[in-house]
């Protein structure tokens, strides 16, 4: 199974600290959150990954190279312009190949052990989703887990971790320029499609630089003890 990490976007949330740097490459715990992908998805067994760029691209092309400092082998899909995040996954199929891939977005912090999707087969044409309970900055949730079936949100929802494994057929019929992915997988849910488990450890959304601040103080306790 191959891996792709979302790295194209443009991180305003994140200003100032994105304003000469791209968010996947600010760091937490001494290592640029990408990074964290990279070793985490090395020892959970992936040995190819695509990792798609825009916003100051050329520092995260630089910053990976071919992968071979980490005994991988990376490649880069350029955007010229963003194209959200299904867009951004259609451009990267050719690289993706035919069979079931890992996505996982690259503003995320997790301790999941990704070791546990390298062989897993979603429904035909269709996505696994790993959920995790709502943090503070999305009360509301996105879906539903019953029976390891993700079901569209009610008052008992969780939320989406941007870690997903999706079949390459759950992209067909979109073309090549901006696309979001909530409305494939609202349809997809709605249609059966979706298979799903609820994580509950460490997971952060480092999407704003009070939580990356916040992170940094928990990883800093973490090691003191």
């Amino acid at each position: 199974m191959k891996a792709m990490i979302l790295a194209a976007g443009l991180g305003k949330r994140m200003l100032p600290l994105t304003a000469n740097k791209p968010k996947p490459l600010l760091k937490v715990g001494g290592k640029p959150l990408l990074e964290h992908h990279i070793l985490n998805l090395k020892a959970a067994g992936f040995t190819e990954l695509v990792i798609n760029t825009a916003y100051l691209g050329e520092q995260i092309a630089a910053f990976c190279g071919d992968g071979s400092q980490w005994g991988l082998g990376i490649t880069i899909s350029s955007e010229d312009q963003p194209l959200e995040t299904a867009g951004g996954i259609v451009r990267a199929l050719p690289w993706l190949g035919k069979d079931p891939f890992l996505v996982v977005n690259g503003d995320i912090w997790c301790a999941y052990p990704f070791q546990k999707l390298v062989r897993l087969r979603p429904p035909a044409s269709g996505a696994h989703l790993v959920l995790v309970p709502n943090p503070g900055h999305n009360r509301v949730g996105d879906f539903d887990l019953s029976q390891y079936r993700v079901a569209p949100c009610s008052a008992a929802s969780l939320t989406f971790s941007g870690i997903a494994v999706y079949q390459p057929e759950f992209f067909q019929g979109l073309g090549s320029g901006k696309a979001p992915l909530k409305p494939l997988l609202d349809a997809a849910v709605a249609a059966g499609r979706v298979s799903g488990e609820q994580f509950a450890g460490q997971w952060v959304d480092v999407g704003t630089p009070e939580r990356l601040a916040a992170l940094e103080s928990q990883l800093a306790r973490q090691e003191v003890k």
